[in-house]
């Protein structure tokens, strides 16, 4: 039985090519949402002045958070974790 959640969330365009290409491999987010390995995530693409949505090609990718760390210095009900491109595990 696959318990994975889809996680849907806004991503300030600044930090979005970043992602796309690989360099920004995490996120760190109030962990509001149970963030767990093995979950996806989506990326909504928001502009950094009025929070809307933005067309941006990081919107058409999906990610799987692949390692979440919570304690260890990092802020009670936050959470970091890793994200890798799903289309990359079948590139393996």
């Amino acid at each position: 039985m696959n318990t994975a959640k889809l996680h849907k969330i806004k991503l300030r365009e600044e930090f979005a090519d970043a992602v796309l290409y690989g360099d920004k491999t995490f996120e760190v987010r109030e962990n509001d949402r149970g963030y767990q390995k093995d979950d996806l995530v989506q990326f909504d693409v928001i502009d950094k002045y009025y929070h809307e949505s933005v067309s941006h090609p990081l919107m058409k990718e999906t990610y799987r958070i692949t390692y979440v760390l919570n304690g260890w210095g990092i802020e009670p009900k936050f959470v970091v974790f890793s994200i890798k491109n799903v289309r990359d595990e079948f590139n393996e």
